[in-house]
């Protein structure tokens, strides 16, 4: 059996969970650099769409992350 690469497990997690953010990624699938991860999966056909959403840091203030998604799956 191969080992799961990195895109195949965020593309698990959306499937799973129903979509995906940076912070997500790097808690609980160690991946760092969700993006390029995201390129390949679109590069690959898969329809992701992003969706820009507001969450606060530490100090109260906002901040704009974003969150991914299998297109008509959101």
């Amino acid at each position: 059996m191969s080992k799961a690469t990195q895109a195949q497990r965020v593309l698990d997690y959306i499937d799973t969970f129903g979509s995906i953010t940076q912070l997500e990624a790097l808690k609980d699938l160690g991946v760092m650099r969700l993006a390029s991860r995201i390129s390949d999966l679109k590069k690959q056909g898969y329809p992701i769409q992003s969706e820009t959403i507001t969450v606060q840091n530490r100090f109260e203030e906002d901040c704009y992350i974003k969150r991914y998604s299998l297109r008509g799956e959101a």
